[in-house]
């Protein structure tokens, strides 16, 4: 004969729900799969998971591509996109907004949509590098881009390079364009702050610029590392925005996002034939004294402390 157990009180379960959704920060991300992992919502999911904000992906697309380069990419009707935006939206809070590859004009304009219906969530848009795109492809997204979301953008992340030949395709001064300039030519559309990377600094560095179209808020110098990474700006604008949205002022995100993608890019690994890609979970590697303990360690699956997870 079993026998009886009390029957325990069970928890106020709405009270539950609420204080788990108080303490769950989301991010909504429209992104392109990238079925490398190196970028797209790969790099997005993996880079906000590893800061500690739950992931909402909407899929904008795909790319058929390895490693080493973009062979095609296929967009999902912008009808789905919203499909997939709106039932998410109207499930849960969303404390940041990331707008990365979003395939289409067609699709750019539903995102727009969206996010004037949510327009009190900040947006961290990341333009990336287009290059694998036709030119007349490029300009058609880049107008479509500059007009529907640049307006409703807090911060835009992007390449120098990129953003120049985006943002001052007229530029005719024999140096480049600071960040500053970027920062002003962007706040033409409504753009509160940019972050330029890439700039090219003598002795084999290259700064990283937080700008207002005000002032120069904020730099940051990595030396050149001999190895040409994949996923960096999806990294990078992904991280900032999950750090915004977990109530970090945009100083310290920025600070911080640039000492995780540091790390990031220390223990980038190449799983294939072509680039490397930023090791987004490193701080999940088994450290040398793990290794020298091996099987005598208690719990094989305790993670080793880390700084960064929020």
């Amino acid at each position: 004969m079993k026998p009886s157990m009390p029957n325990p009180t069970l928890p106020d379960t709405e009270a539950a729900d609420d204080a788990s959704n108080e303490a769950t920060v989301c991010v909504l991300t429209f992104n392109t799969n990238d079925p490398s992992g190196a970028g797209g919502l790969s790099a997005d999911i993996l880079s906000m998971t590893s800061v500690g904000v739950h992931v909402v992906p909407i899929m904008t697309g795909s790319y058929v591509r390895d490693t080493a380069q973009i062979f095609e990419h296929y967009s999902v009707d912008e009808d789905i996109v919203t499909d997939q935006a709106r039932a998410i939206l109207e499930d849960l809070t969303v404390q940041a907004i990331k707008v990365g590859f979003a395939s289409s004009p067609e699709t750019l304009a539903v995102i727009a949509e969206t996010l004037s219906d949510y327009a009190d969530i900040p947006v961290v848009a990341y333009m990336p590098d287009l290059s694998w795109w036709n030119d007349v492809q490029i300009d058609i997204y880049h107008d479509a881009f500059q007009e529907l979301v640049l307006p409703q953008t807090a911060l835009l992340v992007g390449n120098q390079s990129t953003l120049t030949r985006w943002l001052l395709p007229d530029w005719s001064e024999e140096r480049a364009p600071s960040a500053r300039d970027i920062a002003m030519a962007a706040g033409e559309f409504g753009v509160s702050y940019v972050l330029v990377t890439g700039i090219p600094l003598p002795e084999q560095h290259i700064d990283n610029v937080l700008a207002s179209p005000q002032a120069t808020l904020g730099n940051i110098k990595f030396e050149r590392i001999d190895a040409t990474f994949t996923g960096v700006g999806d990294t990078l604008s992904a991280t900032l925005a999950a750090l915004i949205a977990s109530g970090c002022d945009l100083s310290d995100a920025f600070s911080e996002t640039m000492g995780f993608l540091d790390q990031c890019l220390d223990y980038g690994f190449r799983p294939g034939m072509g680039h490397v890609i930023p090791d987004r979970m490193f701080w999940a590697q088994a450290s040398e004294d793990d290794e020298d303990e091996g099987a005598t360690t208690s719990n094989p699956f305790q993670l080793p402390p880390h700084d960064t997870q929020h």
